[in-house]
């Protein structure tokens, strides 16, 4: 039709937005095409829409199509059409959902970093949790992702690891500033049974042999953790290895070459500002040395020279002044500022019978993610970290998610999946062998509640490529929550099996068809968040 008018494709919007809309009574799908591109086809978006409207009425799969507003398009599909997508899911399994937006871009994916002075805190296992299922989506859309951890072993709080655990060797009370906990004692106990002459060496070598063997074994500990919930890395990478093979001095003697950085005051300092952060950084000090920022830079800089085309860093909440400053490194270092992109989480708090939980049992002053393992379990840990938004506060409460209810997100999924995998071991009880996807006749379900839940199902490929997009994982989480609602009252409202005297018949086999892809879709996006889809629970 547009053509007809003389009018060039290149009017159309590079993407052409069609929804659900909240109402079912305005349609299946909704656009508002016409409305974009009214103007610059010399139409009213009503008469534009209208005249779309009347071509897509005789289209294949189209059942009705209708104008709302000033030049809204609602859609109704057919059946049949609408059905389809049960059928691509049934063709494609686990691998129904993924996409190809990132296809053959290379990501560097850092997170948890937790300093090895003591077990991981909520903040590092949100991070675990997030941080995975992050790559797990961003791998869904083709990406080629590196899980990465920071491994700091250099700096002044290693000093005050070593000092901590001296002095519970020596039975003697944590420095000041030191690291309080029963780990500290277990972790000293462990040095001493694998060097017991190590309390009589002198100062240096002791602290060497306590900061060597000290710190292996808490790194091993937060190894042990990690992949126990769930969480596996493919690099850990030492900080110390920058100073020792001189990267930090060459990117230094790199930056300052570079526009980004400028002499003042005795000390180079970066442009950071320039990237919004709220002041200007020192990279080198007056004395020479360089300042804490300088290994960032080149950490940033071995990310590229590895060959990856975009850092993400998942960061805690005090650390969103490293937005500017690693974009400002990136600058630094003749790069596009955003290769550098920083995600910043906020706290997360435990509640139980009303109350914050705050001592840790083997911690002491923090809550670990074994304590929140042992509290609720693997799975419920996961998913309940990864169903908000990591820029909001996160209050968890244990009593909600040790029930075995609907009240319980992580239950209400799963309970979803298990019910559908039952149905289906009822089926072949029965000895219903349902046909191949392209011998059913899906355009048998026409039931509302069965439009329902096909047309959630069909949202699912869109809901990964957003959350991709948009580095939110929790856009999965509350997907499956709106699929399991979506089949709960499909189930409620049609019935699958035959019961008593009853032969199956087209209509049975259809809706086994719909069901096993509605189970296929919740293990898929569980799969992304690193959570079981149990079949029986």
């Amino acid at each position: 039709m547009l053509a007809e008018r003389g009018l060039a494709p290149a009017v159309l919007p590079e993407t052409v937005t069609i929804e659900r809309p909240r109402n079912p009574e305005h349609g299946d799908y909704a656009t508002n095409l016409a409305l974009q591109v009214g103007k610059k086809v010399g139409m009213a978006p009503r008469e534009l829409a209208t005249a779309l409207a009347e071509r897509l009425a005789d289209a294949d799969g189209v059942e009705a199509a209708e104008v709302a507003g000033p030049g809204f398009l609602n859609l109704r599909l057919a059946a049949d059409a609408q059905a389809e997508v049960v059928r691509q899911v049934l063709t494609a399994g686990d691998t129904y959902g993924t996409g190809h937006a990132l296809d053959g871009v290379s990501i560097n994916l850092e997170f948890v970093s937790a300093n090895p002075t003591g077990p991981i805190h909520l903040g590092g296992t949100r991070w675990a949790a997030v941080g995975d299922a992050l790559g797990r989506i961003l791998a869904a859309q083709g990406a080629k992702v590196t899980r990465e951890y920071y491994f700091n072993d250099a700096g002044a709080q290693i000093d005050r690891f070593v000092s901590s655990l001296v002095a519970a060797a020596k039975g003697e009370p944590a420095p000041e500033d030191g690291y309080a906990g029963g780990y500290v004692s277990d972790i000293a106990a462990e040095v001493l049974r694998a060097e017991p002459d190590a309390l009589s060496l002198p100062e240096a070598e002791r602290d060497d042999v306590f900061r060597r063997a000290g710190v292996q074994l808490m790194f091993d500990e937060i190894k042990r953790s990690l992949h126990d919930f769930g969480t596996d890395f493919d690099v850990f990478f030492h900080e110390d290895s920058l100073h020792l093979s001189g990267a930090v001095e060459s990117a230094l003697e790199h930056l300052k070459l570079s526009d980004s950085v400028y002499y003042a005051e005795g000390a180079w300092w970066i442009r950071s500002t320039d990237f919004g952060d709220d002041k200007d950084r020192v990279v080198i000090k007056s004395d020479g040395a360089p300042a804490y920022i300088a290994a960032d830079i080149a950490y940033l800089k071995d990310k590229r020279e590895r060959g990856f085309d975009l850092c993400l860093f998942m960061l805690g909440a005090d650390h969103h002044g490293y937005i500017g400053r690693l974009k400002a490194a990136a600058a630094s270092l003749g790069d596009n500022p955003d290769v550098a992109e920083v995600l910043i989480g906020q706290m997360v708090n435990l509640v139980s019978e009303g109350k914050p939980v705050r001592m840790s049992k083997r911690a002491g002053t923090v809550i670990t993610m074994e304590d929140l393992v042992e509290a609720v379990g693997v799975d419920a840990a996961r998913y309940e970290l990864t169903r908000y938004s990591v820029d909001s506060p996160v209050d968890i409460d244990l009593d909600l998610l040790r029930k075995h209810t609907n009240e319980n997100p992580v239950f209400y999924v799963q309970y979803a999946h298990a019910r559908l995998a039952s149905l289906q071991r009822n089926a072949a009880e029965l000895g219903l062998v349902t046909p191949g996807p392209d011998e059913i006749d899906l355009g048998l379900l026409d039931h509302p509640r069965e439009g329902d839940l096909i047309r959630t199902i069909g949202e699912f490929g869109k809901v990964i490529a957003r959350a991709a997009e948009l580095r939110e994982p929790h856009r999965i989480a509350r997907y499956l929550e709106e699929l399991a609602s979506a089949y709960h009252k499909f189930y409620d409202a049609a019935r699958v099996l035959p019961q008593g005297d009853e032969q199956p018949d087209a209509l049975t086999f259809a809706r086994l068809a719909l069901c096993e892809a509605a189970r296929q879709v919740i293990a898929n996006g569980l799969s992304l968040l690193g959570v079981s889809a149990p079949e029986r629970m």
